[in-house]
């Protein structure tokens, strides 16, 4: 049995409680959170905590907070004898290196308030100071996850700003499809389908195989016709642009 204590209440911390809640192999010491209310997702399910000086023994505190308050929380938990860990994609292991034993439990997903999703298939990347408490933090990332892999703080800062890439940059560009889909009286809903099959092709293919559209055909009349439509001047900026970087990898620009 594994016991854990759980630092924080935003979307990663309650993914989290949620999901070890439901591991046998896992016990949950304690829910850490300054403000009461916003600890409700617990639901009586297991011990809360707002006294930072009240903080039980167990084998891994997970400090799942915003990358801002990662240093000033873990010192928190400068007398505790677990591992301390962070679950942020962009901050180095290094923030905690005052600590003893220390680690990474970098859920790679989006995680979005209100919506719990399943583990099974989130890659958790790992990392820490010595090979014991990796060896560890592996066995607690696969009573969650099909995939484990330890990866160092330089890779996961790739991987985080690659997430941004296929995540953060990629729903922008859903908002300004809706955008335009409802200055012109379109339902974007209609949409839908496109989007799901193009994640589904990268099952099968690679992002440079599956890339279709108007710009790698090098489809000049169908391009212009398109800005000519738009008219948000930072729309089209950003269709000229995007467009032109994707004719650069497979062919002419405009």
């Amino acid at each position: 049995m594994i016991s854990v204590v759980i630092v924080g209440t935003g979307n990663v911390a309650q993914n989290l409680f949620q999901a070890f809640e439901k591991v046998t192999d896992v016990e949950i010491k304690q829910v850490i959170g300054r403000n009461e209310n916003h600890l409700s997702f617990v639901k009586n399910k297991a011990p809360i905590n707002t006294d930072f000086n009240k903080i039980p023994a167990a084998d891994i505190y997970i400090l799942a907070v915003s990358d801002d308050s990662i240093g000033l929380v873990a010192e928190k938990f400068k007398d505790c004898k677990g591992i301390l860990v962070h679950t942020s994609g962009a901050t180095s292991l290094d923030i905690l290196s005052t600590y003893d034993r220390t680690g990474i439990f970098y859920p790679l997903q989006t995680f979005t308030k209100g919506k719990i999703i399943s583990f099974k298939d989130i890659p958790i990347c790992l990392e820490a100071k010595n090979l014991k408490d990796l060896e560890l933090l592996q066995k607690l990332g696969e009573t969650l996850s099909n995939t484990v892999i330890k990866v160092s703080s330089e890779q996961r800062k790739v991987l985080h700003i690659a997430a941004v890439f296929v995540n953060n940059f990629t729903n922008y560009m859903y908002t300004i499809g809706e955008e335009i889909c409802t200055e012109n009286n379109v339902d974007f809903k209609l949409l839908k389908p496109l989007i799901k099959e193009t994640a589904a092709k990268l099952d099968d293919l690679t992002p440079y195989e599956s890339q279709t559209g108007p710009a790698k055909r090098a489809d000049q009349k169908t391009l212009h016709n398109h800005l000519q439509l738009i008219k948000n001047t930072h729309h089209r900026e950003l269709y000229t642009l995007l467009s032109n970087a994707i004719k650069h990898k497979h062919g002419k620009e405009l």
